[in-house]
């Protein structure tokens, strides 16, 4: 990524942000890996069906417009619509008419998603706890959450997914 050494106008990163970028990626990377690892494990659930159970939990009623889940989540509205299909096959999520506009589709927790929610929260926090918070200092977590909000919601300002609502 650095390409030699960067300058003002170059279009490499700097040493110090070529590490910062890559300790991020490897960061994130890894974490990835362990809670998809810890979940499926002990659970039958990927990461990306807890980020899903999780989203649903959050909104009124466990339910949500499929694009306003998948713009919650980072995702686009295929890969929402695609996954939303294999979980309801599992009884995790349901997909019905919207309630606030009938061309849209809801996504809808289940009282089985919501029991897979309950069953994995524990463990999934533990990792998470165990992993990345005891890396770091109680004093830092501030710091961090300021930087990683600003951090999201730049991308999500600049990126090319629609932004939540």
């Amino acid at each position: 990524m650095s390409r030699n050494r960067s300058t003002a106008d170059s279009p490499w990163l700097t040493p110090s942000q070529e590490s910062a970028w890559r300790a991020y990626m490897g960061l994130s990377l890894q974490m990835t890996f362990e809670m998809n690892r810890q979940l499926t494990e002990d659970h039958g659930l990927s990461l990306a069906d807890y980020s899903v159970l999780v989203a649903l939990a959050d909104s009124p009623d466990g339910r949500r417009r499929v694009t306003e889940l998948a713009a919650e989540i980072g995702w686009e509205r295929s890969r929402a619509s695609h996954h939303l299909a294999r979980m309801s096959a599992r009884g995790l999520t349901d997909r019905t008419v919207s309630t606030t506009d009938g061309r849209a589709t809801d996504a809808v927790l289940t009282e089985a998603g919501r029991a897979a929610l309950d069953a994995s929260a524990a463990g999934h926090v533990d990792v998470v706890r165990r992993l990345f918070f005891d890396g770091i200092a109680p004093e830092e977590v501030s710091t961090l959450e300021s930087i990683l909000t600003r951090l999201r919601d730049h991308v999500r300002t600049n990126g090319t997914l629609p932004q939540p609502q």
